[in-house]
């Protein structure tokens, strides 16, 4: 049986810059900037982004901390409207309907998702793109644990916790468009796909050392035979 953990934005979707758009509101509203724009939110969880951008405002931990939560519910209602809104190409990335059926259709697969995204964030997300939110059965987000590399070793567990399935680390794939996806399941020694389909080369995803890189997911029977031999 392998855990095969899929990263949402640049992986599973191109949301034409909602989640930006509405995280970019929701600074400005609680916290009076939308930080500095030339900040990269790729690899981050949405916590991280609110954290590290508000630090380089210049605003304490602490202070971060205590607004935290309603700016999440701000930065939500954002995405809510963001995707009601229409203003937004938001769609599924090349190769992912057919990888994620032709993975649904195993046995020996459980799929799932390893994100940055908060829970709400993410179902808002793959509902636009024409994704079901509840085809993946495993999931570990960025409410779970602001840190990325936190979140192989909690989809793991909830492996065992709700279908009582002990997963070895070398048997849970994290599929990602960043280097953050690559590192992040390391010490648990999971194996990293890369995907080119976000803002970072082939090239530079193999300088991260994963076990395969692709161009996209575009090509099927490759794809799932990679991640059945990983």
């Amino acid at each position: 049986m392998r855990l095969v953990l899929f990263d949402i934005d640049g992986t599973l979707l191109n949301s034409g810059g909602m989640g930006r758009a509405a995280m970019q509101k929701a600074l400005g509203q609680i916290f009076g900037s939308p930080g500095n724009p030339s900040y990269r939110y790729d690899g981050k969880t949405d916590k991280q982004i609110v954290r590290e951008v508000m630090r380089m405002e210049g605003h304490s931990d602490e202070h971060i901390d205590s607004r935290m939560e309603t700016l999440v519910s701000v930065y939500l209602e954002g995405l809510r409207e963001g995707a009601a809104s229409g203003r937004f190409n938001i769609r599924p990335l090349e190769g992912i309907p057919e990888i994620l059926d032709a993975l649904d259709n195993r046995d020996d697969v459980i799929l799932g998702l390893l994100t940055g995204n908060v829970e709400p964030g993410a179902r808002i997300k793959l509902t636009a793109a024409g994704i079901d939110p509840d085809r993946f059965k495993i999931n570990a987000f960025g409410s779970d644990h602001e840190h990325r590399p936190e979140l192989p070793a909690i989809a793991q567990r909830r492996a065992g916790e709700t279908l009582g399935l002990a997963i070895a680390g070398d048997r849970v794939v994290v599929i990602g468009d960043t280097p953050a996806d690559i590192e992040c399941g390391r010490s648990l020694g999971a194996k990293a796909i890369g995907v080119a389909s976000g803002h970072y080369t082939v090239e530079q995803l193999q300088a991260h050392r994963p076990y395969a890189v692709f161009a996209s997911l575009r090509e099927t029977s490759k794809v799932l035979e990679t991640i059945l031999n990983a």
